[in-house]
């Protein structure tokens, strides 16, 4: 394929937690949209939706995506519902509808509002789209039990009004095309893309012919393991015990366990506030009057009630962040009267971390058997997204090719970059996921 073929093209990364679009002519650099957030200009768009009640809105419900979505929650908690993290149910049957207020959206709804809301924010950038858009997808969708032609029929079903002609591409290829755009001499790549809630794996073999720089993937795969995995793992050795996992609570002459399932709530900070409306929250007040330690179920109380479920997630981000550059970081979260410190070091980290960092290697293991080749045959190895920055996963890429092969990209831009690339391709079907699946309006 010809990486240098004419035609406009889109590249959107449709991310678990964030977004970002790519637009450009073939011959020149694919800019990246801009949007201009309430906080700060960024490139990067978070994938979340925020709905309240307004009577000036058709249908007396208003929307808001992205950094608005959040600021809007922010503002209003207590009246407001916030969906985060929504792509990350693509995949699963049993996911039907979410349910909002007195509505409910199946998850093509939820992505056709947030496409909505991203063009309407894009200072018009996005109103006249090219004819090509490419959009990427993990190659391992999250979830127990993913159906991959489900999640493509919502996908088609999301981004069939979004372009003309609308292609799905791996987005550790996106990410490939990318870093291939540097490249100078023939090159094997592995391609590792950490996102929010998966890691992907490629193998992609550049070569040079004419003059022209050409690609071939060699193998993909993936796992659902990446960034918010390790955030969940400091949650529930440093957080949820400070919450009451693990004490219990007297019901008649028993002394039973507080149920572990109100501690799953916390591997989101968005579900916390579900809790008010599925009962479990009703659950807690009910348990904390016979629990041993009841102080602890009141903290937890605390935050659901206070809608303190972001801040707590942004200490602990802020803390994974610290803990790739320093040995130890003090961790703190306060808010609403609740005080919850510990020391964290990275050697504790790393021991909680220890299985998913197997579970990764093993699918290196997997990705590079099925391209038929061995670590050494690797000449670089291109790493994105957040979560390669961790100093156990960097390890493990060091150990395997060497610190020499490592090259790492923007965590949050290469992909969309690489993606709008491959749309610029007289043949782009040769990259979509799924062997020349796309959609034509």
């Amino acid at each position: 394929m010809d990486m240098s073929a004419p035609g406009a093209a889109l590249g959107l990364d449709f991310g678990t937690t964030n977004s970002v679009i790519a637009l450009g002519e073939a011959g020149g650099a694919p800019e990246l949209i801009p949007f201009a957030a309430p906080a700060e200009t960024s490139a990067v768009f978070r994938s979340a939706l925020c709905f309240w009640h307004d009577d000036a809105v058709r249908g007396g419900l208003a929307v808001e995506a992205g950094p608005w979505a959040i600021a809007e929650y922010l503002a209003y908690p207590q009246d407001s519902r916030f969906i985060q993290s929504f792509k990350s149910v693509a995949a699963m049957a049993t996911f039907e509808h979410a349910n909002v207020f007195e509505k409910r959206f199946r998850f093509e709804e939820l992505g056709r509002l947030f496409l909505d809301r991203l063009v309407g924010h894009a200072g018009g950038r996005l109103d006249d789209r090219p004819k090509r858009i490419v959009v990427g997808r993990p190659v391992e969708y999250a979830g127990s039990r993913p159906d991959p032609v489900l999640a493509h029929q919502r996908y088609e079903a999301m981004f069939g009004g979004f372009g003309t002609e609308v292609h799905y591409v791996y987005e550790p290829m996106g990410a490939a095309f990318s870093y291939a755009a540097r490249l100078t001499e023939p090159a094997t790549i592995l391609v590792a893309d950490f996102g929010g809630g998966t890691s992907d794996f490629s193998v992609m073999r550049f070569t040079r012919a004419g003059g022209v720089l050409r690609a071939e993937p060699l193998s993909h795969t993936g796992i659902g393991i990446a960034g918010d995995t390790f955030d969940y793992r400091i949650v529930d050795h440093i957080v949820s015990p400070r919450l009451g996992k693990g004490t219990n609570y007297r019901s008649f002459d028993k002394v039973l366990p507080i149920p572990n399932s109100h501690y799953t709530n916390l591997a989101r900070w968005h579900q916390l506030a579900l809790m008010k409306s599925n009962g479990d929250l009703r659950e807690l007040r009910e348990l904390s009057r016979t629990a041993l330690k009841p102080a602890l179920l009141e903290d937890f109380i605390t935050i659901v009630d206070h809608d303190l479920g972001f801040s707590l997630y942004r200490a602990v981000s802020d803390a994974k962040v610290a803990l790739s550059a320093q040995d130890e970081v003090d961790f703190r979260f306060k808010g609403g009267g609740v005080d919850i410190g510990s020391t964290i070091t990275r050697k504790n980290f790393e021991a909680w971390i220890a299985d998913d960092v197997a579970r990764l290697s093993a699918t290196v293991d997997k990705v590079l058997g099925e391209a038929g080749i061995t670590a050494r045959e690797v000449e670089k190895v291109f790493l994105t997204g957040g979560t390669s920055f961790v100093p156990a996963v960097r390890k493990l890429f060091a150990e395997r090719f060497g610190n020499e092969r490592l090259m790492s990209g923007d965590q949050f831009e290469s992909i969309a970059y690489g993606l709008a690339l491959i749309g610029h391709s007289p043949e782009p079907d040769r990259w979509t996921a799924d062997g020349g699946l796309k959609s034509r309006a």
